[in-house]
């Protein structure tokens, strides 16, 4: 009886040590094949930052080339005595400054189509005969200009938020790293910020796709305040709605 009991025991024992054994080659598998993964994955997202990297500088060089196009232009004007008048800007950034009381029911739903649904929700609109349509309605309720590369770049750095989740449930998200762009946006050549940013300047052909990406800019009220919002900017006392061109961008940089 007691050899019995010492065979069944030593069973047992062997039972355990296999099973444990087991365990161990599972876990080691399992342990090599996500460290694999992570090291594909590491080279990947290294791949992904050089080319960002890359496309960045070339951006960058676009720009400052632009820039320097602009002024020599102006320049060779001055000395035949004529005057350059730029290209009409593509992109327009919209904010509202007015509440929702005291609106008609065309100017609400306008306000709705250009997604500025709060007071200081500022968007961007690209040119063309429906937008200045649709600004002429909402006129005396918005102000907007045309911004430099530089407020685009603070905008979506400071403010930036992108939508996530399900059509209709969508949560709002901080811009925090390139993978989620990457993930929405990567079948349009957009694979982060900087992309985003050139696509809005420039009204490139995703400009629609990353536009509606972004959430519609919640802005603070303006640092010193408005000057006065019943009446237009350009009229002899100055006020605050209408277009502003590119005295938007001193408005923003009181607003972010």
């Amino acid at each position: 009886m007691a050899d019995r009991y010492e065979e069944e025991k030593k069973d047992a024992g062997k039972n355990m040590m296999s099973l444990r054994k087991k365990k161990l080659m599972k876990y080691l598998q399992m342990k090599e094949k996500n460290q694999k993964k992570m090291k594909a994955q590491k080279l990947i997202n290294k791949k992904k930052r050089t080319e960002l990297r890359l496309r960045t500088l070339r951006y960058e060089k676009e720009y400052e080339e632009e820039r320097k196009k602009i002024v020599q232009l102006k320049r060779e004007a001055r000395k035949n005595n004529c005057f350059y008048r730029e290209a009409e800007k593509k992109v327009v950034f919209v904010i509202r400054l007015k509440g929702v009381n005291k609106l008609s029911p065309k100017v609400r739903s306008v306000f709705r189509l250009l997604r500025l649904l709060q007071i200081h929700n500022g968007v961007f609109v690209k040119v063309n005969k429906a937008t200045k349509e649709m600004l002429k309605i909402v006129e005396p309720f918005v102000t907007y200009g045309y911004p430099t590369i530089s407020t685009i770049r603070k905008l979506v750095y400071k403010r930036g938020y992108i939508k996530v989740g399900k059509v209709r449930r969508y949560a709002r998200k901080k811009i925090q790293d390139n993978n989620e762009i990457s993930k929405h946006l990567g079948k349009y050549n957009v694979h982060g910020v900087e992309d985003m940013i050139y696509q809005l300047y420039t009204c490139g052909p995703a400009f629609k796709k990353v536009n509606n990406f972004l959430w519609a800019f919640k802005l603070k009220p303006p640092k010193k305040g408005f000057k006065a919002k019943r009446h237009a900017f350009n009229e002899p006392r100055p006020g605050d709605w209408g277009n502003r061109e590119s005295h938007i961008n001193e408005l923003i940089k009181r607003m972010i």
